[in-house]
């Protein structure tokens, strides 16, 4: 089994490809496109891709990139992201004056790094940033990344909890070229994902979505985008609470293709644990 994954060894996403598939083979890529294409051309048989994260909100790229690619949302996968100060063996917190990571790594951090006094450096990714403070070997410098970037880079952490709030998490989809048919099982709860366009008449999106509310079913997330290149008309992707052979979304479904168009499913999948563990 062999996933691809944006960013560098050690990025919190080759950390996700560890922990959901264990024995599998990770691929880093530089961007998340070339990821899904190792996917759509056979090279890679999965493609582990963040979508949101509690903290930082939606990754906006990707939902534009999804409906332009021939794959299948085949499983979710929710990550803790714990950031960890990382230095060289002979720094401390003492010596550590700069701190790189990215962006949104830093500003996750943002209190911790205030209340040491230390220099923000942004960078193109967290796992790059650890990686080198490695090469240039100055025990002042420091980096925010993950424990496994620590281990492959030789670092130490010096704070293994540095963000500022506890509880962030990455939820990631995984893709596959093939499609998985998953049957339904009314003793387990399934997401379905969706793109679609509305019609051009008044209430279109309230109409579409109407279905919905009328048989019961649960809309678990719902995002609109402007597809590229054209600034006139929405898109929007949607994640249900239901499998398709379920009575009530297969009404929900044809109420929604009487209001839509160019409807694409993207998959069905079973939930994540980690979703019956944010209901308590």
């Amino acid at each position: 089994m062999v996933i691809a994954y944006q960013g560098a060894e050690g990025a919190y996403s080759h950390l996700a490809c560890k922990t959901a598939f264990p024995s599998s083979i990770s691929i880093a890529c530089d961007a998340f496109v070339d990821a899904m294409k190792m996917v759509e051309s056979g090279t890679a048989n999965l493609a582990m891709i963040p979508v949101e994260n509690s903290t930082a909100g939606r990754v906006e790229e990707i939902y534009r990139l999804i409906p332009r690619l021939e794959l299948h949302i085949i499983q979710e996968h929710f990550e803790p992201v714990r950031h960890c100060l990382l230095g060289l063996p002979e720094s401390s917190l003492e010596t550590i004056k700069t701190v790189a990571s990215h962006p949104q790594a830093l500003a996750q951090c943002q209190l911790n790094i205030s209340k040491h006094g230390y220099k923000a450096e942004a960078k193109f990714d967290t796992a790059g940033s650890a990686k080198e403070v490695q090469a240039l070997g100055d025990p002042t410098k420091g980096a925010i990344a993950s424990k496994l970037a620590a281990k492959l880079y030789g670092l130490k952490i010096l704070s293994e909890n540095f963000g500022d709030l506890l509880g962030n998490t990455t939820r990631f989809i995984v893709l596959s070229k093939e499609k998985v048919a998953l049957e339904y099982e009314p003793n387990k709860e399934y997401i379905t994902s969706l793109v679609f366009q509305v019609r051009d008449i008044p209430a279109a999106l309230y109409k579409a979505l109407g279905g919905f509310a009328t048989n019961g079913v649960n809309l678990v997330k719902l995002e609109s985008y402007s597809p590229s290149g054209n600034l006139q008309v929405s898109q929007f992707h949607l994640d249900i609470d239901g499998h398709p052979n379920n009575r009530s979304l297969v009404l929900a479904l044809d109420e929604l293709r009487y209001f839509a168009k160019e409807i694409k499913i993207l998959g069905t999948y079973e939930k994540h644990p980690y979703r019956f563990g944010q209901k308590r």
